[in-house]
């Protein structure tokens, strides 16, 4: 277990093992720089659930340490005392998601690193059996823990084929024939996304599986939505007085580090700054920000996002627009990650002065023609408008789906933060 890291990452030491498995391909494969732990069949990944969600299956097992180097050993007492104090835990997880709603969407962790990112990233990873076999083991799991659940009847004939599946298995193996054709069903599947008919609706975006590819370099970000996908959403918001809007990358993002990410995709390297945003690609761009200046569209759009290390609130008003509508970009850290915290800093403050309501630089961004409204973190310091803590969003709603409070819970312990709009 402790080799993935050599098996997986096209790295110019992997070259025997890239060689026995990959026929010694030197395109990116799986891109993360910390693959020590990544999931590679079927059965890892459903256990990788079962163990995450509940303390049941905890009770079942007794790990015992394997014959390790004097290194590993201590590499291995360390992980150990983690799950401990994961396990720990659980029993109060467990207990407040048998009383919540839970609704999910992927994002590019929920599969592997740079999911789908690229072009160049999809024919590369798909069109080599055992990059695609890995995927597709994530896609069913995904399918079964999560997907199913936000559209059971989307589902019914993808279930039917995964028990056929099941029904296969010999000495812990599944036939290789019905597991493939699953998989290839699941990569052309597009009912990923769904909506609820709620007050006001709330519209969840599959972001990973329909992608705009970029027409003019491959190795280019693709949009984060293609044409036929955003002709859907254009459908789905129509008439509704307002929405809620699930986008796991932010629709309106920080200017300055969407600028950086830019500069590197033109430069061929997308995957060192996981370039994927909104503003990335000028087609999905341009249509996505049409949407929203649409006369028929909802007067109030409330975007909840995360897939970025940092949290902030944005309020979006469309100059020339009477009556609306009102946008507001509501963005929650993961509840692990973090970013650096002086790279953050001087990203907020440069972004303040370079990208200012004045500024010429705006008239460079896919955005000029709407004003952005930072909201200000309670416990900031003078003039910060990113909040770099990990922990979980909270939103309550008016009658009008206009959000009234917005809290960053941390991590750390500390109070939430709350983010506060311009008096």
């Amino acid at each position: 277990y402790y080799h993935r890291a050599d098996l997986l990452p096209a790295l110019e030491s992997n070259e025997t093992l890239r060689e026995r498995f990959f026929g010694g391909a030197r395109k990116p494969i799986f891109t993360s720089s910390s693959a020590d732990n990544h999931l590679v069949t079927f059965a890892e990944v459903m256990a990788m659930y079962l163990l995450a969600w509940s303390p049941v299956p905890w009770t079942l097992i007794d790990p015992q340490p394997p014959e390790l180097t004097t290194e590993r050993r201590q590499r291995y007492v360390l992980e150990q005392q983690r799950i401990d104090g994961f396990k720990a835990g659980l029993d109060g997880v467990a207990r407040v998601f048998a009383h919540l709603s839970s609704l999910m969407i992927f994002d590019d962790h929920d599969i592997t690193d740079d999911w789908n990112l690229s072009a160049q990233w999809e024919e590369t990873a798909y069109g080599h059996p055992f990059s695609k076999r890995i995927i597709g083991n994530a896609l069913i799991a995904y399918m079964l823990c999560q997907g199913w659940g936000n559209n059971p009847d989307a589902f019914e004939d993808l279930v039917r084929q995964t028990v056929a599946l099941s029904d296969t298995a010999r000495d812990r193996y599944l036939d290789s024939g019905p597991q493939d054709k699953l998989i290839d069903t699941l990569l052309g599947f597009q009912q990923w996304h769904y909506v609820l008919p709620s007050t006001p609706a709330l519209v969840v975006l599959d972001t990973r599986t329909r992608r705009w590819r970029s027409e003019r370099n491959l190795r280019h970000p693709s949009g984060l939505l293609d044409w036929e996908a955003l002709s859907e959403l254009q459908q789905e918001l129509l008439d509704h007085p307002s929405a809620i809007i699930v986008s796991p990358a932010p629709i309106f993002g920080v200017k300055l580090i969407e600028t950086v990410q830019r500069v590197f995709s033109w430069c061929g390297y997308p995957l060192l700054v996981d370039a994927e945003n909104w503003m990335a690609h000028r087609g999905a761009a341009q249509v996505i920000l049409n949407i929203f200046r649409h006369s028929r569209t909802p007067g109030n759009y409330v975007v909840l996002s995360g897939d970025v290390h940092y949290s902030f609130v944005y309020e979006v008003l469309i100059p020339h627009r009477k009556g609306g509508p009102r946008i507001w970009q509501i963005t929650s850290s993961g509840i692990k990650n973090e970013f650096p915290p002086v790279l953050l800093e001087w990203f907020d403050r440069l972004n303040r002065w370079l990208y200012a309501p004045r500024s010429p630089l705006n008239w460079f961004t896919q955005r000029r023609r709407m004003r952005i409204i930072p909201h200000t973190p309670e416990h900031a310091e003078a003039g910060e408008r990113l909040w770099n803590s990990a922990g979980i969003g909270q939103v309550f709603f008016n009658e009008q789906g206009q959000p009234e409070q917005i809290y960053q819970h941390n991590a750390n312990g500390k109070p939430p933060t709350r983010m506060l709009g311009p008096r």
